[in-house]
């Protein structure tokens, strides 16, 4: 965990200060922040940036100031807090500047490139004693929080497998995110969410080993999808390990489950977002006798359902989530009442284990991931 102090940057606050905003890059994720920033009392956007005059119009539409250069908005005395929107490649030269310039700083994900470049970041943020974070919003997915219930909960068992997929068809959206340059590709823009998740689920557990495979259907220049093994020890009995399979792809017509969770007494799907779903367990009758399957070429018994009278199905756990946290807790941050929910040091493992996985493609080879100086 970092030191609170470097989290909060030394800020103290009595009073209840309304910090302002400037936005550098007004596409349609920082109109999503202009959205819910409505709904957050304590943050007022004090105006905008972007390279584009169709977007700068669009920030006029919506009654936003708006700036010549990112310089320009980056001299406003008025302005505490800057959110990068930008493609990929933009976020370090512009977290650095705003830094350097006396802003707080949120930075949308992937926080940068490399983990060469955060390291980078990180110590600029050190040196000027600015607060860095970078926004993972699917950490308030409720698919997620209710996969990490079911995990909290142990109806389960031992668990020894979690599967995350998300699954589109309409190929990488065509912008920037097909250029190599900008950062583009499924793993920096899927990846960095899923991975996050299962980081988290796996704090207490330590990464052994990743292999991974890309794909590039639609585009040749950048990922259009990827698949990804981690392996994890635990502490869950000796000698234990769990198996997290991440999956991302964007030529699927047929999406598979959102969520798939093997554990020793049951199994749990979540199908969707909307958590449609269900937890299957097993219960105390014997399930010694078990009535064979016929299939066209012979029996099994090994793989025949189990009886309705040895299991129990059950609905998932109903859970609930508000994005509106993540401003609430940044507000709390540069008050300096709170640490940040979003640690550096967690987007640096994030980062490491996206780089893991293009090594592990490459390579085509597994990836030791286990010691400390890895992820």
């Amino acid at each position: 965990m970092q030191d609170i102090k470097k989290e909060k940057k030394g800020k103290k606050s009595t009073t209840q200060k309304r910090y302002r905003l400037g936005i550098i890059g007004f596409g349609g994720m920082a109109n999503w922040h202009r959205e819910l920033l409505q709904d957050i009392n304590r943050i007022e956007i004090a105006g905008v940036y972007d390279s584009k005059e169709e977007a700068m119009q669009n920030a006029v539409k919506h009654g936003l100031k708006t700036y010549r250069t990112a310089d320009e908005l980056l001299a406003e005395k008025d302005i505490d807090l800057v959110l990068i929107a930008t493609p990929n490649d933009y976020h370090k030269p512009y977290a650095i500047a705003a830094m350097q310039a006396g802003k707080d700083v949120i930075s949308e994900k992937p926080i940068t490139l490399s983990s060469v470049d955060l390291k980078e970041m990180m110590e600029v943020s050190e040196q000027t004693g600015r607060f860095l974070t970078v926004h993972q919003n699917r950490r308030w997915d409720e698919d997620f929080v209710l996969v990490q219930k079911i995990l909290e909960e142990g109806t389960l068992g031992n668990v020894f497998r979690i599967e995350s997929r998300v699954h589109g068809a309409h190929g990488i959206p065509g912008d920037w995110r097909q250029e190599k340059e900008h950062g583009g590709g499924m793993v920096l823009d899927w990846g960095v969410h899923l991975l996050d998740q299962i980081l988290l689920m796996m704090k207490d557990a330590t990464l052994e080993t990743v292999y991974a495979t890309v794909t590039n259907v639609t585009n040749q220049l950048v990922d259009d999808g990827f698949s990804a093994e981690l392996t994890f020890s635990t502490k869950q009995k000796e000698n234990s390990r769990i198996v997290v399979y991440v999956e991302v792809g964007t030529s699927n017509f047929i999406s598979l489950p959102r969520w798939y969770i093997l554990g020793e007494n049951g199994t749990a799907v979540v199908e969707d977002w909307e958590r449609n779903g269900k937890i299957v367990h097993a219960v105390g009758a014997d399930d010694k006798d078990v009535v064979p399957v016929r299939t066209a070429a012979g029996l099994t018994k090994t793989m025949a359902p189990r009886r309705e009278d040895t299991i129990s199905t059950l609905p998932l756990p109903n859970v609930t989530s508000d994005i509106k946290e993540f401003y609430q807790n940044v507000i709390e941050v540069l008050d300096g009442t709170a640490e940040s929910r979003i640690k550096l040091a967690e987007a640096m493992r994030v980062m490491k284990l996206m780089e893991a996985i293009f090594i592990s493609a490459e390579k085509k080879e597994v990836y030791h991931a286990k010691g400390s100086k890895k992820i």
